[in-house]
Order: structure tokens, then sequence, then C-alpha cells
């Protein structure tokens, strides 16, 4: 089947399994080209393993420090004429190249808020590894069950006390538009803490540690973001940042527990970047495409996978202790955050609109991340070429 990208609002609907094993290739070679984290994990479960923070997560701790590693996540395999989503590209790719390094990887492909696929992969490492000495919880749904009582939530991306307006960029149209967003409900709140909050990340550490599948020491760690004070409205005062709050509480109420066992749980606050699910956030791509612009210029701008193997090389297994901020939180945003770097940021901002953003903002940069994120726009990739869908799981 030949593939060209369907893109259709801030998702595409097609993948291409050659340019996403490309992807996941350029990852890998990056960690080997970077000094070994002798002290990283060495048994490691990444729960949102698929795409983004969560893989990136998986390649630094198996080419960066040979653990053997169990990803979960839940992605479409293809069917027909239709592709397998980027995320399942991905995973097959990632489980072929570690398992040609000797590597140990073992994929889930199901449903991670269910107890269902907590018990199972507590078994499985139980069966194969032991214990593991490193979780890490990545996981982006726009959706949730809940295992016990069976009711469905739906994240919203909105304000929390009033509607909020502010520009954003349509990329389809390439215009700088305004958008409104209308208060959440206090359900709608509820709805989102209950999706991307920190009770699923608990029953995932209450279910390994029932099942004795957690090492003496062993940590876990949550990805975060807080972001600048332009999309402070809709993000860390909006719904999203509710869920935020909820999971760094939930960090807390870990790491007492995992402490007693001479471990922790934290969070990792770390830099806007292209993915699946920044996308769809109102106000962020405009952002960070003014954002990467000037992160570009100054010479720090860092991709998914250098941000990754910073946190883990720098702050979490850098043979001494991990630096906090005042809220215990790791940040890796650190480098986005710089007074110089936001100043020049607002400033863009407050000039950018239609007829100029593409001189203010990196456009091309955004739109080449965002296809990157599929497997489209490698030049190495022969994009005419008749390549095989239907790829299983090793």
């Amino acid at each position: 089947m030949i593939i060209q990208p369907k893109v259709r609002g801030f998702i595409c609907t097609t993948a291409h399994p050659v340019g996403c094993a490309r992807q996941v290739q350029e990852q890998i070679d990056f960690v080997k080209s970077k000094p070994r984290i002798s002290q990283g994990a060495k048994k490691v479960l990444v729960i949102g393993a698929s795409t983004g923070y969560g893989l990136a997560s998986r390649v630094v701790e198996a080419f960066g420090s040979g653990a053997a590693t169990m990803g979960v996540f839940w992605e479409r395999p293809a069917e027909d004429k239709r592709t397998a989503t980027a995320g399942w590209y991905n995973s097959v790719a990632f489980d072929q190249a570690a398992r040609k390094e000797g590597l140990y990887s073992q994929s889930f492909n199901g449903d991670a808020f269910s107890d269902e696929m907590k018990i199972a992969v507590a078994k499985k490492i139980k069966k194969d590894l032991v214990d593991v000495d490193l979780v890490i919880y990545s996981l982006a749904s726009p959706r949730r069950q809940h295992p016990r009582t069976g009711q469905i939530y739906k994240s919203v991306l909105r304000p929390k006390d009033y509607p909020y307006t502010n520009k954003s960029i349509d990329f389809e149209a390439g215009k700088v538009t305004e958008v409104t967003l209308p208060a959440a409900t206090a359900q709608e709140i509820e709805h989102t803490v209950a999706v991307m909050g920190g009770e699923d990340w608990e029953m995932w550490m209450d279910a390994l540690m029932e099942h004795g599948a957690l090492a003496h020491k062993a940590y876990t760690a949550a990805y975060s973001y807080i972001g600048p004070e332009v999309t402070t409205a809709v993000y860390r005062n909006g719904t999203i940042g509710a869920a935020k709050d909820h999971l760094e509480k939930t960090a807390k109420k870990l790491n007492e527990k995992l402490q007693q066992k001479g471990g922790g749980a934290l969070v990792s606050v770390n830099k806007a970047l292209v993915t699946q699910s920044s996308s769809a956030i109102p106000f962020i791509p405009l952002y960070f495409v003014l954002l990467k612009k000037v992160m570009k210029s100054k010479g720090i701008e860092e991709n998914c996978i250098q941000q990754i193997y910073r946190l883990f090389a720098e702050r979490l297994y850098a043979n001494k202790p991990i630096p906090l901020d005042e809220e215990g939180r790791v940040r890796v945003d650190d480098l986005e955050m710089r007074p110089d770097v936001q100043r020049e940021v607002q400033a863009l901002w407050e000039k950018v609109n239609t007829d100029n953003v593409k001189q203010l903002a990196d456009v091309q940069g955004y739109e080449e991340d965002f296809l990157h994120l599929f497997g489209f726009g490698f030049p190495d990739v022969d994009y005419h070429a008749d390549v095989e869908i239907d790829l299983p799981l090793p």
C-alpha cells in the first residue's frame, strides 16, 4: 500500500510504518551517541509507552541504560486498507530494535485504565523480571472508564472560572485567529481530573505493590507541564491544571508509601513539545511555534528524546540528590522558562498575526515535527513505495 498523510484538524488519520520506524531509530541513535547512564534503572515499566515522552522514556532506559522494558498502550492495528496508528508502528519498531540488541522488551496493547491490564502486567513482571525498579506514568487519553464503577469520564480543555479569549493558530488555513473557550462546569472539571489526574497512577502503583512487582528502592515518575502566563488560563488554571494539581498531590501520597521501601515518587515538569495531545489544546500550538523560533535562535531547543535523556542523565540518575523545586517537582522546563526566552516569546505573541506569523514563528518546524509524529516527512523514506501496513507486535 502507498501511504500519504491525511491531516484533519490536529490529527493525521494515516501513519507510515517505515517512517515511524525511522523516527524511532533516530531516537535510538541519539541515545546511543550520548554517554551511557550507568546508574539508570534496569527493569522499567512505562505506562503510555507508544508516543511522545513515554516512548522516549522507554528508548532512553533501554538504549541508554540497557534496561529491560515493558510498555503499556492502547493503539489500533491495521485493518483492511486502514493503516495502524503511529503508536502501533512505533511500538513494533521499538520491540524489534530492542530484541535485536538482546534487550528484554514486552508490550501490552489494551486499556491501561482497567484492573485486568494492571493484573496482567503485574503477573508478567513477576514471571519474567521478578520486579521493576522504575515506573513511568505517561498516559494521555481523552476518556476513561472507571474500572470499579464503570462510569465513563471525558476530559475537556477549558478554563475553570470564566470564558477565555486569546490568539490561536489555524494551521490548515494558515491564519492567526481569536478563540474563545467557555468556562468549564463543575462536572467537566471533575471528569477531567478523573481522566488526567493521579487516581489511575495510584491504582497502578497499588496493584504492583500488591503483587510484589515493585523492587526495593523503586521509583515512579509522572509527567506534567506548567507553561507560561499566556497559557495559564486554559492550561494551569484550567481543567487540565486541576488534573495536574491532583497528579502532583498523588505524587506526594505515593512518595510517602515508597519512601518506606527506600524509593520515591515524583512529578517531572517537562518542556512544551509537539505531541498528538498538545496539538489539540487551543493557544498552545501558537505559543509553541513562537517558543520554538526563540529557542532555536538561542541554540537551546530540545526535542522529545533530548529532553528525556537530560531528565534521566542529569536529574534522576546523576548519582547525586535529585534537584527539586519548592513543590517537590523535577524541572526540565528550565530552558523554556528562562526569563530571556519568555520575554522574547511574549513580545512576539503581542505582535503576531496572520500576515507575519511565518516570519515571527517557526511554522515550518512545527509542521515538520507534526508530520514526523505519524512517520511522514523523512527525506530518506520513499513515500511512493508500496509498503506492508499489517505489522504484528513481536
